[in-house]
């Protein structure tokens, strides 16, 4: 089962838009691959129109989508189709095809404790293929696709800048959309830690600045 910080596993995948390799085939962009324990489900469906809707918002974040479902392409397909027709909503991201369970089970997806199905998956891969966050819903909640983008671009902002991102930013209740800057390790550093030049402290381990995002 993968972790954070692991590079995603090369694995050959068949999709609806035909063979791919990951994470190779994602190289120099961010990319999702979020899980669905099979098509025409209720919640999964409402969540790939909310993927689709986003869409071009994750691409001018240089990031890409890829759902997985334990069907076959030819069912991805009907499940696109009747999407389209039914839902006014164009599926414009690739579906792998998982039928036998083999990328659910190389990726952790199959918890025994909530029954034989994968659960409901996020992979947030960085331009390098390492694995930068994994989320697990469960059956009953569907996912916050806003949350994503904003997880999305929380990473890029901190690694652009070397920070850390506050609870809800860039709505944070203490520094609105200002970025933490990494505690002082050691007491010369320490004793630069006070406000001013372009940083604000509360005291010498949690001084905050503002960022272009």
């Amino acid at each position: 089962m993968p972790l954070l910080g692991d590079r995603f596993p090369d694995m050959t995948v068949q999709t609806t838009a035909g063979t791919m390799d990951l994470p190779d085939a994602y190289a120099g962009k961010w990319f999702i691959l979020f899980s669905h324990p099979g098509d025409f489900t209720p919640v999964c469906t409402t969540e790939f129109v909310a993927f689709a809707k986003r869409h071009e918002q994750f691409r001018e974040n240089n990031t890409e989508l890829i759902g997985l479902s334990i069907d076959q392409v030819q069912a991805h397909m009907k499940w696109v189709e009747w999407i389209n027709d039914t839902l006014k909503t164009n599926i414009t991201f690739p579906i792998i095809a998982d039928g036998t369970g083999r990328v659910a089970k190389q990726l952790g997806m199959i918890h025994p404790a909530k029954g034989s199905n994968t659960v409901r998956a996020v992979f947030i891969i960085d331009p390098s293929g390492t694995i930068r966050t994994i989320l697990y819903y469960p059956q009953e909640v569907g996912r916050n696709m806003d949350e994503i983008l904003r997880t999305v671009r929380a990473l890029q902002v901190a690694d652009q800048n070397r920070v850390a991102m506050p609870a809800n930013w860039p709505n944070n209740e203490l520094i609105a959309d200002g970025v933490i800057i990494p505690p002082p390790t050691n007491e010369t550093t320490k004793a630069t830690r006070v406000t001013g030049n372009n940083m604000t402290c509360f005291d010498w381990w949690l001084c905050y600045k503002e960022v272009p995002y």
